[in-house]
């Protein structure tokens, strides 16, 4: 069998049918398939249509409430904290967003927290609408327990990623900062094993603390921290903001986010939004726009943000090719409504 070619309308067209296949309500269904397109838009192909099926199944399992109706409450001027009661995070963090960024514009900056939440897609383009907006955006996700303590060997925290989003003064993005504290974003590590494809030296260890290159083996032990000690730190840091902070579960105590083991995972996010005009008026564009300058100026340095920007010029206009399996898997879905 070949694999499908499909435009980035029809990724979304037909993620956002499985979803509602699968019981997701149409807000739900529309975000997460927003969410896919975009992912498969930047190149990003662990983060799209790869999850469909573990997102339909989780519908079905109920680690994913279909009737879940996100709850906004607003504690002080600039803390907006939503309970996602156990649904998608992409319409949690859309029911908050309003004011959320209104209180940033106000105040000058301002906190968006989520708990009883669940994986909320490319943290980075969550950045990225808050550069959008005129914002410099600062966001926080922890994940299920993946990595273990340097010298240890029983997970503790998420791969736990970051991500940063400044701000270019025309509605865009002069660049995004994303990255997890692992080596390797572990869905990295489930496309692989998904594909039956080895995985690099240096990314995980399996269940014993031992190096391997087995994807599967990988899953069952422990992603390596970036950095050693340093990326360790960077995912502490991510836990206690998106989990700690928000109220969410700890990714020790959060269920998987593959599998139908657990219920809900309950896990958080924290998404920060500073007004620049509030901080430094007129001076942060020519300050970060020099800063750019003079990594842009360097052959073959390369900014933050900017792979993603290339593969976006490409995809939008070629669109992307599916693997016919799971191509074959999502359409399959649909019968199953």
């Amino acid at each position: 069998m070949t694999d499908r070619h499909m435009t980035l309308d029809e990724v979304e067209a037909l993620a956002k049918a499985a979803l509602r296949a699968a019981g997701a309500q149409e807000s739900a269904a529309a975000a997460v398939a927003r969410s896919t397109r975009l992912a498969e838009r930047d190149g990003i192909r662990s983060h799209g249509l790869l999850y469909i099926p573990i997102y339909a199944e989780h519908l079905r399992c109920g680690k994913v409430d279909v009737s879940a109706v996100p709850v906004v409450t607003q504690p002080r001027p600039t803390s907006i904290r939503v309970d996602a009661a156990h649904g998608f995070a992409h319409t949690a963090i859309d029911a908050g967003w309003q004011d959320f960024t209104a209180a940033a514009r106000t105040c000058g900056m301002a906190a968006l927290t989520l708990h009883r939440s669940y994986n909320c897609g490319v943290l980075g383009h969550h950045a990225e609408r808050l550069a959008e907006a005129g914002l410099l955006g600062l966001c926080f996700t922890h994940a299920p327990a993946s990595i273990a303590p340097v010298g240890g060997h029983v997970p503790v925290i998420g791969t736990n990623p970051f991500a940063m989003a400044v701000p270019d003064g025309e509605g865009g993005a002069l660049l995004v900062i994303d990255q997890s504290a692992s080596v390797v974003a572990k869905s990295e590590v489930l496309l692989r094993a998904r594909q039956g494809k080895p995985i690099a030296e240096g990314w995980a260890l399996d269940a014993s603390g031992q190096p391997t290159t087995d994807a599967e083996a990988a899953l069952k032990g422990s992603m390596l921290p970036a950095g050693g000690v340093k990326g360790f730190g960077i995912g502490l840091m991510v836990e206690i903001m998106a989990a700690a902070l928000a109220g969410a579960e700890l990714s020790a105590d959060a269920s998987p986010f593959s599998g139908t083991a657990g219920g809900p995972p309950a896990t958080g996010q924290c998404f920060l939004a500073f007004d620049p005009a509030g901080f430094s008026g007129s001076g942060f564009g020519p300050r970060v726009q020099r800063l750019v300058g003079l990594i842009s100026a360097q052959s073959g340095a390369r900014l933050a943000g900017s792979r993603r920007k290339v593969n976006r010029a490409r995809i939008e206009a070629e669109g992307v090719t599916v693997d016919h399996a799971l191509y074959d898997r999502i359409t399959a879905l649909l019968q199953k409504s």
